[in-house]
This record gives C-alpha cells, sequence and structure tokens, in this order.
C-alpha cells in the first residue's frame, strides 16, 4: 500500500515507519519538524517538511493519493496543555480536521489514529478496558478525546474506516531509532540518562500511593510491540467503521521497580530522590488489551521490563546526546 505517516520524524512515528517499509509498503512521511528529528525519518521514505497546520500544505500533500494514513503528528506534554491549552486544541484537534479534510478531498479512506489514555483521565478501575467513562484532566487528553470524536462522525457520515489505538506508556528502542525528547519527560529515558551521568538523578513523584511500594504504576509497552499493533489495526479498519483499542501489556511495573531495573540492566548507581506527588497522576494506570488481541489477533513480543529497558539503554549508550550525536 502507499502510506502516508505523520509524525514520522517523532519517536512512535519513525519505528512504525520502518515496520511499513520492512513489510514492503510505499511510505511518505509528513513532519513538521518542529518536534521531531530529519535523522529518525528511515531510508527509503518520501520525505514532506510541512505542518498539519497549513492546510494547504496538507491538501498538497494528499493530492498524490494515498491507500491510508497513519496519524501520530501531535503536541504531548501535559504539563505544557494545562499551561498553554489554545496550544492543544489548535494543533491536535484543528489540525487534524485539516488533515480529514484533505483525507476526504483526495479519497483517502483508511486511518489509524494514535490515542492516548489520558483520555480516562483518572480512572477508578484497573485494569482500563474501552468502555470505561473517558474523563481527561487537562488539555492534552481532551484535544485526543476530541480528535476521536471527530474521527467518528466522519466514518459515520462519509464512510472512513479508522481505528484509533489508546497508548498506555511507550518505551524502548527499535534499531537506529530511540527516544529522543526536548524537554524530555518520560520515565525510563530519564532514569537512564541518571545512568549515563547527563542527569545528576531521577525524581520518584509520590511514596504514598496505595501500591505495593508507594509509588505510581504504569503499564509499559515495547515500541515494537506498539508498531506492529499498526499494521494490524491499518489491515482491521472497515468502512464506515470507527474501531477503538487500548494498547498496553497489561502488566503494571511501578517508579521503584523501573529504577530497579535499570540498575540491574545498565550496572550503575541511579541516584533516585523522593518528592511529592505531582496532581493528577493516578496511582495506577494499566491497559486491558483483550479486545485487541480478541479482534485483531495482537499480542506483545517484548512485555519483559529488562528488555524493553535494555533495548532504550543499548540506544542511549549509541546515541549519548540523542539525534545531534
Amino acid at each position: 500500500m502507499k502510506l502516508l505517516v505523520t509524525g514520522g520524524a517523532g519517536y512512535i512515528g519513525s519505528v512504525v515507519a520502518r515496520q511499513l517499509l520492512d513489510a514492503g509498503h510505499e511510505v511518505t512521511v509528513l513532519d513538521s519538524l518542529d518536534r521531531g528529528h530529519r535523522a529518525a525519518v528511515p531510508e527509503g521514505a518520501e520525505f514532506v517538511q510541512a505542518e498539519l497546520l497549513d492546510a494547504p500544505a496538507v491538501d498538497a500533500a494528499l493530492a498524490g493519493g494515498f491507500d491510508g494514513v497513519l496519524h501520530f503528528a501531535a503536541l504531548a506534554l501535559v504539563a505544557e496543555s494545562v499551561a498553554n491549552p489554545e496550544r492543544y486544541w489548535r494543533g491536535n484537534v484543528v489540525a487534524s480536521l485539516n488533515l480529514l479534510d484533505a483525507m476526504r478531498t483526495h479519497g483517502v479512506k483508511r486511518l489509524v489514529f494514535s490515542s492516548t489514555c489520558a483520555v480516562y483521565g483518572e480512572p477508578a478501575e484497573v485494569p482500563i478496558h474501552e468502555e470505561v467513562p473517558t474523563a481527561p484532566v487537562n488539555a492534552y487528553g481532551q484535544s485526543k478525546l476530541a480528535v476521536d470524536r471527530m474521527i467518528a462522525d466522519e466514518c459515520r457520515a462519509h464512510g472512513l474506516g479508522a481505528v484509533s489505538l489508546r497508548y498506555f506508556n511507550v518505551a524502548g528502542a527499535s534499531g537506529a531509532c530511540g527516544e529522543h525528547h526536548e524537554p524530555e519527560t518520560h520515565l525510563i529515558p530519564l532514569v537512564l540518562q541518571a545512568a549515563m551521568g547527563t542527569r545528576e538523578q531521577v525524581s520518584i513523584f509520590g511514596t504514598d500511593y496505595p501500591t505495593p511500594d508507594g509509588t505510581a504504576i504504569r503499564d509499559y509497552i515495547h515500541i515494537e510491540d506498539l508498531g506492529r499493533a499498526h499494521a494490524l489495526a491499518l489491515d482491521g479498519a472497515r468502512e464506515g467503521e470507527h474501531r477503538i483499542f487500548n494498547l498496553g501489556n497489561g502488566t503494571g511495573f511501578s517508579v521503584r521497580e523501573v529504577i530497579e531495573t535499570a540498575r540491574e540492566v545498565t550496572g550503575r548507581e541511579i541516584r533516585a530522590v523522593e518528592e511529592a506527588r505531582r496532581p493528577g497522576d493516578p496511582p495506577q494506570l494499566v491497559a486491558a488489551s483483550q479486545r485487541i488481541r480478541d479482534e485483531l489477533g495482537w499480542t506483545p513480543e517484548k512485555p519483559d521490563l529488562a528488555t524493553i529497558v535494555g533495548d532504550a539503554w543499548a540506544w542511549h549508550q549509541a546515541h549519548p546526546h540523542g539525534y545531534a550525536s
């Protein structure tokens, strides 16, 4: 198939783009490079530098004709979304509407959307299944939920076949592609930066949660396992239907477990400093992923935390300054 990958210079998009190329698809990456990295775009992919908020540029990019779109381009910093919600409504919602408009104009009938577990907010029920009420607590989650709803309307009205994958915590690395954000907010790369000595310490936000060791628990999924789900979702898109799947291992690991695993994997001392809870951090976020297993046949091949951390560690050692190395 001929496929467009928006945000394909980012962490997740670059890995999925490479997997699609390896599977024999023709891939075009569209990215503004505001937060992505040109070096992350896999060899063999056509590259278009464009901003989704530039509607004419998006229309021009789609004019060549595509069999499907995988939409990763988004703003994804929770704290930033709280401080500047307008950026998220514009950068995630308006940008996605521009993409849907161009897809409709050029007859592209298949979409896989990078959604998030943030749409559930602070759920009382764990593990989290797809019927848990959506109640996002920040503009990031609100904007992603708005796009989910917009896609559902597009499917009903115009026959689009779409799948939203609601990610939990993505981690690890895949070959030359790894995790490099500025600023970095994700736990595993922060811990590995402390292991490398490029960061003095790692913070543990909250040690009094109702969990076995008092620290928050999250579901970590290997980037390659997450990537494989997108190819299955693309094949599973049904005309006129919006399908939603949670995407996680279904296993939770605490902050202390992540740090201790990183110490074992790296053989390094990692200084951890206990701090107060951050507002809005739920005690546990773990996916119920039975639906995607049953309906799309997806199963994680790298569910072990040591493997996830080990692959990330190998990438960070090879790229001590990320893609600027």
